[in-house]
């Protein structure tokens, strides 16, 4: 009945009551601590997709990984042809055996030839492997590595032209359409030399080369580890670093250090000018555009801003031109 302390196992015995427990020192704690991100299904083997993945790979012993294509290729027969007739430099012309030749192959060869440049047949699998995929239609050109300036051979140039510096840096600018473009631009407009950031920028390759229509040639680049303190430098040298920006106060038609030692800095259409790059301006400048039209890329900003700052310099510029 209820109450009844002599019932089986209502009482306590005696030294069964428990007190207080010994703490873990923390030796759970590495079983609570997180192990990091999930690997791919490929990477773990107990995963079908590893088990596919090896059984594949059995299958087709010594197949050849994934290749890294080197940016200093040109594939293709249009893409050939056009980097030949632009003068893009080149170290040679591979051609797969047994190709059925037509018009465009043959000026590419005629091209490469008058340029002096070697001219090698190979297999199809010899230049799959270089360019990394089929779509090379059985032509491609080895072209030569871009050797990128010194900041200071820009500042020569100046000097020996006897002209106040005025040089262009891009800060972001990932299309290499873009580079060609501008470097065309710097060109017909009296720039010194461009400078691009060695990271998140395109560099001067085939593509950039082509768009520049030659003026790569003859407009030195000068690749940078880091452009704000590139910017500072060339501004302890003397030289004024305006930065396009489109809230801006000042029009670049008005600009009042065009005549002077400058640098023009010009982002990206997207993303403009990255936050430290416009803080180490020492002036933003604006191109008025109508409201419609939210921005202009890079390629045409700079032509449109070195055209009024080369007005600045050289008001009789104009009348010269043809």
């Amino acid at each position: 009945m209820a109450g009844n302390s002599s019932r089986r196992g209502a009482v306590r015995k005696p030294g069964s009551k428990k007190g207080a427990t010994v703490g873990s020192g923390g030796r759970g704690r590495r079983a609570l601590e997180g192990k990091g991100p999930t690997p791919k299904a490929v990477d773990r083997t107990y995963h079908p997709a590893a088990k596919r993945a090896a059984s594949a790979a059995k299958r087709q012993p010594g197949k050849p990984g994934p290749v890294k294509v080197s940016p200093d290729l040109v594939v293709g027969r249009n893409a050939v042809l056009e980097a030949l007739t632009a003068g893009v430099p080149a170290q040679r012309l591979d051609v797969a055996a047994g190709l059925k030749v037509d018009e465009k192959l043959k000026r590419s060869i005629k091209l490469a030839a008058n340029q002096g440049l070697p001219i090698q047949e190979v297999s199809r699998t010899q230049l799959d492997r270089l360019a990394g995929s089929k779509a090379h239609q059985g032509i491609v050109l080895k072209t030569k590595p871009y050797r990128y300036a010194k900041v200071a051979d820009l500042l020569d140039r100046a000097t020996q032209a006897g002209q106040a510096p005025l040089l262009v840096a891009l800060d972001g600018v990932t299309d290499p359409h873009n580079l060609g473009a501008v470097l065309r631009s710097a060109a017909a407009f009296g720039v010194h030399g461009v400078l691009i950031p060695e990271r998140r920028s395109a560099g001067v390759g085939p593509t950039a080369w082509k768009v520049s229509a030659g003026a790569a040639a003859h407009m030195p680049v000068a690749r940078v580890p880091n452009l704000v303190r590139a910017l500072t430098e060339l501004q302890d040298q003397g030289l004024f670093v305006v930065g396009l920006d489109g809230q801006a106060s000042t029009d670049i038609a008005h600009l009042p250090v065009a005549d002077g030692p400058l640098v023009l800095v010009v982002g990206s259409e997207g993303h403009g000018l990255a936050r430290l790059t416009r803080q180490a301006c020492d002036l933003t400048a604006v191109i008025a555009i109508e409201p419609i039209t939210e921005s202009l890329n890079a390629a045409v900003a700079s032509g449109i801003a070195l055209y009024q700052i080369r007005q600045a310099r050289q008001p009789n510029f104009t009348d010269q031109a043809v």
